[in-house]
């Protein structure tokens, strides 16, 4: 996917309700992704417009909240996802309004690919992260005439703490409980 725009913003967190400045990248796709710094060497938070994004708010329209040192309300840009509000603060009024316009442009609209097999642009599906489109006539093993194969991937970014818990704890439990019939082992003789 092409990178759309990218650059420092100021974050609110959502907890202490404090700024703090962030490196942004916004992805054609419609996934906007901040990082503690330009290296970009882990995300903290990755967040899907298409999917979540409800409302894109920018300058006046933001409501009432308190600003970063030397920030302007004029800079401020609101993000009201599903579940919660992404309050983002611009260095310029300028800045403000180019990033909400690139916020909107990927939420909204396709995206476009060129196939050179069929010599025509063709729409990205949504989640288009999850497979690999090829065209036709690849042959490999499995492949049926007239369809088009599809490859399935799981998506790196995608996090699953909750499997790795669950098994954790599982594996947890049962050390517990022969750590536990070990010790009391020497008493009964």
């Amino acid at each position: 996917m092409a990178l759309l725009k990218s650059g420092w913003l100021w974050r609110q967190s959502s907890i202490l309700r404090r700024w703090k400045r962030h490196w942004f990248d916004l992805w054609i796709d419609g996934t906007l992704v901040y990082y503690p710094d330009e290296a970009r060497g882990t995300y903290e938070e990755r967040l899907l417009l298409k999917f979540h994004c409800t409302n894109i708010r920018a300058g006046a329209e933001c409501e009432d909240i308190q600003l970063p040192e030397g920030g302007s309300r004029d800079a401020l840009v609101m993000l009201q996802m599903q579940d919660h509000r992404v309050y983002l603060c611009a260095e310029s009024e300028d800045d403000a309004v180019a990033w909400k316009m690139a916020l909107d442009d990927a939420k909204y609209y396709p995206v476009y690919v060129y196939d050179p097999y069929d010599d025509s642009y063709q729409t990205v599906p949504m989640h288009d992260h999850h497979a690999v489109y090829t065209g036709h006539g690849y042959g490999h093993y499995g492949y049926m005439h007239g369809m088009p194969p599809v490859l399935v991937r799981e998506d790196p970014y995608e996090r699953r703490y909750g499997q790795q818990m669950a098994l954790g704890m599982l594996a947890g439990a049962a050390t517990g409980s022969a750590m536990s019939a070990l010790m009391w082992l020497p008493c009964w003789f």
